[in-house]
């Protein structure tokens, strides 16, 4: 679907479209068929385009169609953005999007034509994440199975029929690291309280946190059998568990701060 003359248009080269590229020049993509937009890209950005050979633009070149269109910048100066890109959109391109609670419909209005809509998260920026995706009637077989393949570099995708499970998504694993993020912060700070230096107590609980998920990432047993497989009977273990599983334990916090993601989420969306 890519090309030299329908090439990948990259929109945004921060965190996350820079974490795309990286994964699609890694992976072997002909830098030939990209183009970026983006007005003040990072130093080490600018050089990595250079270095690769790929053609970057401070805004959308005339003249210019392209394959894919992936909108990689912030919901909020979407609208700012998305005005100045209509002439780069033709008959056959996808349009995708990863910025949060923008829907189909507005890429639509916009844009028209086919659109994927997704939600990465912030572990995609080593190659970990994982991205769920919804597509528009307009978009292909062939063209799905593109996205598919320049999404995966980053990690699998999640494809759903339904467009409003994007924000149960977002909700889940598109805000999800900094659950998990926090969860070290809460575990180190306890065990500053219980006696531990500071510094220790964050080193223990950021390496406990980094590790038990490589463990499971690389495990075949389902998170449930991995942490049965710690728990002794009346051991330290357990003893945690029945705070953190009691009925006013973890589930229901969880419960309450996965519901307000996604109405937030929606309230993004319109």
């Amino acid at each position: 679907m890519i090309s030299a003359a329908n090439p990948l248009v990259l929109v945004g080269a921060g965190n996350m479209g820079g974490a795309m590229l990286n994964g699609w020049l890694d992976a072997g993509t002909d830098p030939a068929a990209i183009v970026v937009i983006d007005p003040k890209p990072s130093e080490a950005m600018a050089a990595r385009l250079a270095e690769a050979g790929v053609r970057w633009e401070s805004s959308a070149p005339q003249g210019l169609t392209a394959g894919i269109l992936m909108l990689a910048v912030k919901p909020q100066i979407m609208d700012a953005v998305i005005e100045g890109l209509t002439g780069l959109v033709g008959p056959r391109t996808v349009s995708l999007s990863v910025a949060a609670g923008k829907t189909i419909a507005y890429f639509e209005e916009r844009l028209g034509g086919a659109i994927v809509r997704t939600i990465p998260n912030t572990p995609a920026m080593v190659g970990r994440g994982i991205t769920g995706a919804v597509a528009n009637a307009a978009v292909s077989t062939d063209a799905k199975a593109e996205i598919d393949r320049l999404l995966s570099v980053c990690g699998p995708v999640e494809w759903v029929e339904d467009e409003a499970l994007i924000d149960v998504i977002t909700a889940v694993s598109g805000s999800g690291p900094a659950y998990v993020f926090y969860l070290v912060e809460c575990m180190a700070e306890a065990g500053r309280k219980c006696g531990l230096p500071a510094d220790l107590a964050m080193r223990l609980a950021r390496a406990t946190v980094t590790g038990a998920g490589e463990l499971m990432h690389r495990s075949p047993d389902g998170a449930a059998t991995l942490r049965q497989n710690v728990t002794s009977p009346n051991g330290t273990t357990a003893a945690a568990l029945s705070v953190l599983m009691a009925e006013n334990g973890i589930q229901p916090v969880f419960d309450k701060a996965l519901k307000a993601a996604a109405d937030r989420s929606r309230e993004l969306a319109g």
